[in-house]
């Protein structure tokens, strides 16, 4: 009777034994496995643009995209003169290569010259040395003509991806996107843009337009004296992400 008893003790602290071993393992393998995924996770890349800036102060740019012709810039100048305004003006490198004049009347009204490629093409389609040869061929282009360098890029299309966004980074560049898009592309009137932007100004905003649309350079007036009836300064995108 002693042994039976003695027996069914040892064969329950075997039982109780094996199943601490059993818990000690499986408690390991997925501490271990919850750590690798969290490490995984961690790594992968997921690089993103500037689209606004978070800043207490009542601080926006106003961004205009060089792409098309250039029979506006003086208009778009002289209404920026007026309201005491600098902008940052994204230049394609081809539109630099046709309007070179334009270019350095630009950068010698202050405003700021900033990399929108050298051709505008889908840049999610190249290459890391594809992006990198359009982004630093821009910039030569930039410096050639008005001895001023840039460490901002805009995306055409404001397309991109990792690849995109590591061959600017890598080069020092900061990517820029925007917060407000005034579509002034599509024809749209001053009062049409106002109404746009008007509904998602904040702090930090960046706001997109272009030259060579139909009303952007009769339009802008207006819009950056609402810009301002509303307490907004406009800086310059490397003063907005200081």
């Amino acid at each position: 009777m002693f042994f039976i008893l003695n027996k069914q003790k040892i064969y329950s602290y075997l039982v109780a034994a094996s199943t601490v071993v059993i818990l000690f393992i499986l408690s390991f393998y997925f501490t271990n496995t919850e750590t690798k995924t969290l490490e995984t996770s961690s790594n992968v890349e997921n690089l993103k643009p500037i689209y606004n800036v978070e800043t207490e102060q009542k601080r926006i740019s106003l961004t205009i995209n060089c792409v098309w012709k250039a029979d506006d810039i003086d208009k778009i100048l002289n209404a920026l003169d007026k309201c005491n305004v600098k902008a940052t003006f994204f230049m394609v490198g081809e539109w630099i290569d046709k309007y070179p004049e334009y270019v350095k009347k630009i950068a010698n009204k202050g405003h700021e010259l900033a990399n929108h490629s050298d051709k505008h093409l889908h840049v999610n389609t190249l290459n890391y040395e594809q992006n990198v040869e359009e982004i630093l061929k821009c910039t030569e282009k930039i410096k050639k003509i008005t001895g001023k360098d840039t460490k901002l890029y805009r995306c055409p299309y404001g397309e991109y991806n990792d690849t995109v966004i590591k061959a600017a980074t890598d080069n020092g560049y900061k990517v820029i996107q925007w917060s407000i898009d005034t579509l002034d592309y599509q024809g749209l009137d001053a009062s049409q843009m106002w109404d746009i932007i008007n509904k998602d100004l904040r702090n930090g905003s960046i706001i997109l337009m272009h030259n060579g649309t139909d009303n952007t350079a009769n339009s802008l007036e207006t819009i950056i004296k609402n810009i301002q009836k509303e307490g907004y300064n406009i800086v310059k995108v490397s003063e907005l992400i200081k």
